[in-house]
């Protein structure tokens, strides 16, 4: 893949921008926490990821589509030295992040609020040991499964940024979002699957804190399916 990366339309692997109207203390989050945090892939490539820290870390994790920030943020609390970075395009879960960032300001997450293509393009090949894609749109209509953010295309981005034993985790309570992932991950050369048995797909991850979308799956009778594929 080639490291540059023009300005180009986002790919639309998700849906509205924009909720209901931002609590003032969102709004407020929004226009003086996010500026001090934000990613900029249509700057200069990235070659060093603890430039966009402005400090080393042990490790490097990414969130893409991170909701309403929980998981990013617990784990971010749990993991002081690693440094995070969570994507979430979509305004009203992005401000409830930063409302709480502005509370509890963690040094250790940076935040980027577009595209994840972008931001994948523009990271140094084999710079993170970890990425998470955690409940993502399903887009269960069959003419609306190429909007899905798990494809060969993606993968290879995702392969490019991991090193080597990096970690691919995904998450969804939708069988048949779970079946394309495992299907389409088994494909790709870069990644293994590390499940031995039934028991190692159905069991959250280590230290899982829970989400509220799985909470919803759960209210509703669907099960979660936890799936981890290892950069080879």
């Amino acid at each position: 893949m080639s490291r540059e990366h023009p300005t180009r339309a986002a790919e639309a692997f998700f849906g509205r921008r924009r909720g209901k109207a931002l609590r003032p203390r969102q709004a407020e989050a929004l226009e003086t926490v996010l500026p001090a945090l934000r990613l900029d892939p249509d700057g200069p490539q990235l070659t060093d990821i603890s430039r966009a820290f402005g400090d080393a870390y042990a490790s490097y994790r990414l969130e893409i589509g991170f909701g309403g920030g929980e998981h990013l943020l617990f784990r971010a609390r749990e993991n002081p030295r690693t440094g995070f970075i969570g994507v979430e395009p979509f305004v009203n879960g992005l401000a409830k992040c930063l409302a709480s960032l502005k509370a509890e300001p963690l040094a250790n997450i940076r935040l980027y609020d577009d595209d994840a293509t972008r931001l994948l393009d523009w990271l140094p090949a084999a710079s993170l040991d970890h990425v998470d894609l955690l409940y993502p749109d399903p887009w269960p209509k069959k003419r609306h499964w190429k909007r899905r953010f798990v494809s060969n295309v993606n993968l290879d981005r995702i392969a490019r940024v991991l090193k080597p034993g990096g970690r691919f985790c995904f998450a969804s309570d939708i069988d048949s979002y779970v079946n394309w992932t495992l299907l389409h991950c088994r494909r790709h050369p870069a990644f293994d699957w590390s499940a031995g048995r039934a028991v190692d797909w159905q069991r959250p991850f280590d230290d899982w804190p829970g989400t509220r979308y799985e909470a919803k799956a759960l209210r509703e009778g669907r099960v979660p399916a936890y799936l981890t594929f290892l950069r080879g």
